[in-house]
C-alpha cells in the first residue's frame, strides 16, 4: 500500500530506527525530500491512496524547520501540524500536475490585445478553471537569476513591483514548498480594489526547466487584511526555460487563473471605478454594486496585471 511504501522510504533514507541519527544535520531535509518524491509519484499516477497523516517517528524527525515557523496555536497538536505540512506538499504537487497538463495540451489560445508591453498574452477557457491567461516573454537573464528573484527572494518582490505592498513567507516545508501571504498595493482608480492571497508555492526542476506553481490554500487561519478582500489563485505556474542556443536568456511562460472574489461590502469596494464612471463632487469614487464585478472588467484586469508584472520584472533586472 502507498502509506507503507512511504513509511519504508523514510525509514531507509533517514536511518530512523537509530535515535541518535535523528539529530544529525541534513536528515530532516532528506526525509522531507523523500516524502515529496513519494507524493510526487502518487499524484502523477492520480493515486487515491495519498497519506493523510505523517507517522509519529517522522514527526519527531521533522520537528521545526531552520526558518521561523509559527508555533501551533489553539490546541493544534504536533501530529496535526505535521499532517498539515504533508497536505501542503500534496497540494503543490497536484497544482503542478494540473499545470503540466495545461501546458502540454494544444488548446485554442486566443491573443489578448495588450498595450505598451513586450509580453504576448493569450487566453483560453478550460474545464474546472474557466478563463486561463498565458503570458510569454524572453528576458535577457539566465534561469538561475529569475529563479532566485521569483522564489528564493519572494519577500523582496514589493521592492521592485509596486503593485504589491507585502509578500510574506508563512511556512517553509522542506526546500521546495512554501505557504505565502501576498497583499496588493492600494491604487487610485483600481478597477477591482485591494486583495490579499494565501497560497501554497511549490517548485520543481524538470530537465533544464524550472516550474514555480501556486494555488490558494484555506488551511492557514489568517484573516483578510483590513480593507482587503481575500481572493484566490486557482492556478499559477511560471515556467523558466533557457533559450535554445543562448543559456544567458530565459523564456518565461506564465499561466494564470484567479478568483478575485467580487463579493464585498460597499465600504470595502470603495475605490473601484468602472470604465466611464466619474467621481462625485466630494471626490469619492462610486463603488460597484455589492457582489458584482463585470466579467469584462476581470478579463481585462488579469492579463494586464500579468503584463505589468513582467514589465516591472524587466526593469528590475535592468537595474541590477
Amino acid at each position: 500500500p502507498a502509506p507503507a511504501m512511504l513509511s519504508a522510504t523514510v525509514k531507509l533514507c533517514c536511518g530512523i530506527a537509530h535515535d541518535p541519527l535523528r539529530r544529525l544535520p541534513g536528515l530532516k531535509a532528506t526525509a522531507v525530500a523523500a516524502v515529496q518524491e513519494d507524493i510526487r509519484g502518487l499524484v502523477a499516477r492520480r493515486s487515491h491512496h495519498l497519506p493523510s497523516r505523517i507517522p509519529l517517528y517522522l514527526q519527531s524527525l521533522m520537528g521545526k524547520d531552520t526558518a521561523p515557523w509559527p508555533e501551533p496555536t489553539g490546541g493544534t497538536s504536533p501530529s496535526q501540524s505535521s499532517s498539515l505540512e504533508l497536505s501542503y506538499i500534496t497540494q503543490g504537487e497536484r497544482a503542478l500536475q494540473r499545470a503540466l497538463s495545461i501546458l502540454q495540451q494544444h488548446s485554442s489560445w486566443q491573443a489578448e490585445t495588450m498595450l505598451d508591453t513586450s509580453a504576448s498574452v493569450s487566453s483560453a477557457t478550460l474545464p474546472g478553471l474557466g478563463r486561463v491567461f498565458r503570458a510569454e516573454v524572453v528576458l535577457a537573464v539566465p534561469v538561475a537569476w529569475l529563479h532566485q528573484e521569483l522564489f528564493e527572494r519572494m519577500e523582496q518582490m514589493p521592492q521592485w513591483n509596486p503593485t504589491l505592498s507585502q509578500v510574506k513567507v508563512l511556512r517553509h516545508i522542506g526546500t521546495d514548498t512554501l505557504v505565502t501571504h501576498e497583499v496588493t498595493a492600494p491604487s487610485p482608480g483600481n478597477l477591482v480594489g485591494q486583495r490579499d492571497f494565501v497560497s501554497v508555492r511549490h517548485r520543481r526542476r524538470r530537465d533544464t526547466a524550472i516550474y514555480l506553481v501556486g494555488t490558494a490554500t484555506h488551511a492557514e487561519p489568517l484573516p483578510p487584511q483590513q480593507g482587503c478582500i481575500r481572493a484566490e489563485s486557482r492556478l499559477s505556474c511560471i515556467v523558466l526555460q533557457p533559450l535554445a542556443g543562448d543559456p544567458g536568456r530565459t523564456r518565461l511562460t506564465w499561466i494564470l487563473s484567479m478568483d478575485l472574489k467580487a463579493s464585498a461590502s460597499p465600504g470595502a469596494q470603495r475605490g473601484c471605478l468602472l470604465p466611464g464612471s466619474q467621481q462625485d463632487q466630494t471626490g469619492d469614487v462610486p463603488s460597484l454594486p455589492q457582489g458584482w464585478i463585470p466579467a469584462a472588467v476581470l478579463n481585462r484586469v488579469l492579463p494586464q496585471s500579468q503584463a505589468e508584472f513582467l514589465e516591472h520584472l524587466r526593469r528590475h533586472l535592468c537595474a541590477t
